[in-house]
C-alpha cells in the first residue's frame, strides 16, 4: 500500500475517533455563564428540578438515606426518580437504566411496566396522559440514552413537562401539542415514546 493511502486510511479511521472525542467534551463542559451545575432552577410539587450544564455531565449518584439509588446528579433520569419517591414514595424495583430503558416496547398499551413498578402508555394510547405521569423520549444524534420528563399539567390540545438536563439552554418547562386521532391520544414530538402512571388506588397492575 502507498504511502498516500496509508495517510488517508489513518485518516479516515481517525476523523470519527477525533468527531466522538469533541463531542464527548463538548457534552460535559457548561457553556452557560448565567448558571452554574447544580443551582436551582424550577420545582414541581415542592421537587427541585437542577441545572446540569452539559447534557453529559454527572456530579455523583444520588441515594436515599437507606441506599435507593436516585440516579446519577443532575441528570433527567434523577430527578423523575426523585420527584415519584419524594411525592409518592415511589421506589422503582429497578432502580438503574438511562431514560430510555424506561419505556419496554415489547409490552402492551396499559401494561404494567415491571421494572419500574408503573403502568406503561403508549404514544398512541387510548388513555390521554396526566400530570404526574413520566413521559419518555427516544434516543437522537446528540442524546444516545433517551430522555425522561414529568407531565407538569395537560389541557384540552397541549401539556406542559417538568424537565432536568435539558441542555445547557435548553428550559425546564416545555409545551408539547396534544391530539385526539381515531380513538386515540397522541403527544405530537417525533422522539415521545410513551408515558408511565402509578396505578390508582385499588388498581391491580396486569402481569
Amino acid at each position: 500500500m502507498s504511502k498516500r493511502r496509508l495517510v488517508l486510511a489513518a485518516c479516515a479511521l481517525l476523523v470519527p475517533l477525533l468527531a466522538l472525542a469533541l463531542h464527548a467534551g463538548a457534552t460535559r463542559i457548561n457553556p452557560n455563564a448565567r448558571y452554574e451545575v447544580g443551582e436551582r432552577l424550577d420545582e414541581l410539587n415542592g421537587v427541585a428540578i437542577y441545572f446540569n450544564g452539559g447534557v453529559n455531565t454527572t456530579v455523583g449518584r444520588n441515594l436515599t438515606r437507606d441506599g435507593y439509588n436516585l440516579g446519577l446528579r443532575f441528570q433527567c433520569v434523577e430527578f423523575v426518580k426523585r420527584y415519584y419517591f419524594e411525592r409518592f414514595a415511589h421506589r422503582m424495583p429497578d432502580s438503574y437504566g438511562h431514560a430510555k430503558d424506561f419505556f419496554d416496547p415489547r409490552l402492551a398499551d396499559g401494561a404494567w411496566n415491571a421494572k419500574r413498578g408503573l403502568l406503561q402508555f403508549s404514544n398512541g394510547s387510548a388513555g390521554k396522559p396526566r400530570a404526574d405521569d413520566l413521559l419518555v423520549f427516544s434516543p437522537w444524534l446528540f442524546n444516545r440514552y433517551g430522555h425522561v420528563a414529568i407531565i407538569a399539567s395537560v389541557s384540552e390540545d397541549s401539556l406542559e413537562i417538568a424537565q432536568q438536563n435539558p441542555g445547557p439552554f435548553g428550559s425546564a418547562r416545555e409545551t408539547l401539542p396534544v391530539a385526539y386521532r381515531q380513538g386515540r391520544w397522541f403527544i405530537d414530538q417525533p422522539r415521545v415514546l410513551g408515558w408511565l402512571r402509578l396505578p390508582a388506588d385499588g388498581e391491580a397492575p396486569s402481569p
